[in-house]
């Protein structure tokens, strides 16, 4: 019986099924190109947010993981009700929570919260993951890195605690496969709060380079980020970082909780991400100078 799972090329959606296969169990994808699934998986080509699924998507299934998918949910999850899906295991946020008062107008807050809610409405059994700062954001900085050794961003001093994507994926694979874990929301956090310039040193130690984080003004981040990002988004990474120089995120202890495995460090997402960050290219163009 397989386990359906949406967002499989995404880096948790990889892990889950790696994690899934690894286990010996049967993993069925859907993804908009079947040339980029992941290996030993049944590939079915569709667009799940449009409701573009094959008749075959939920045949003899009962657990669904749900990527968070910018489009809407509402055609799946009617689908999924049809077919009598028994689970569905959903990645949504932190911000979800609206702890905070940067929450009440974040676009993931608002964004995920949605999807939770949509999810509520269909009446079908869920677990929630809730994860913090992903460590997968600090790849934002590859580009800086490898042209130049040093990243040029504000806040500095603002503390996180990154999760790694496979303690997430880990987390969604006990829920998927194990009983118990139904109606339940999992706040997720990796297993430090480091500092931003802290987790830039965990990079440079595992890819062997001293690397150098050069604070810039909010204003001229802004200015620069309007070229990669949506506005809402670069407020909401802004609000972020300005509100843990003061108050720190707290380390949450749900991943051995939940998986019985102490959580990835950063040190070890660093290392396991080295050669995403690979000095080649630095060091080509130091050698042209």
């Amino acid at each position: 019986m397989p386990y359906l799972i949406t967002g499989a090329t995404g880096p948790v959606g990889r892990s889950i099924v790696a994690q899934l296969r690894s286990k010996g169990q049967d993993v069925r994808i859907i993804t908009r190109d079947v040339h980029k699934a992941p290996a030993n998986v049944e590939a079915l080509e569709g667009d799940f947010t449009q409701g573009d699924l094959p008749a075959s998507a939920f045949e003899g299934v009962n657990r669904v993981f749900l990527f968070p998918a910018q489009g809407g949910v509402d055609a799946f999850l009617k689908q999924a009700k049809a077919a009598q899906v028994e689970q569905i295991v959903v990645l949504s946020s932190l911000a979800a929570a609206m702890e905070y008062e940067r929450d009440k107008t974040s676009w993931s807050a608002l964004h995920h919260l949605a999807i939770e809610k949509a999810v509520i409405a269909s009446g079908i059994p869920y677990t929630f993951l809730r994860p913090g700062s992903f460590a997968n954001n600090l790849l934002f900085w590859v580009h800086s890195i490898q042209t130049g050794g040093a990243v040029y961003e504000p806040y500095p001093n603002s503390v996180q605690a990154p999760i790694h994507e496979a303690d997430i994926a880990a987390v969604a694979v006990a829920a998927l496969t194990q009983d118990g874990h139904q109606g339940k929301t999992y706040s997720l956090t990796g297993p430090q709060a480091l500092t931003r310039l802290e987790q830039l040193n965990c990079i440079g130690t595992a890819i062997g380079k001293k690397l150098h984080f050069q604070e810039i003004p909010v204003e001229a981040f802004q200015t620069e980020m309007e070229k990669y990002m949506p506005r809402p988004v670069i407020k909401m990474l802004l609000d972020y970082w300005s509100d843990t120089v003061t108050a720190p995120d707290v380390v949450l202890p749900t991943v051995e909780q939940v998986t019985f495995q102490k959580a990835r460090t950063l040190a070890q997402w660093a290392t396991d991400h080295a050669s995403d960050f690979s000095h080649q290219v630095l060091n080509e163009h130091v050698a042209s100078k």
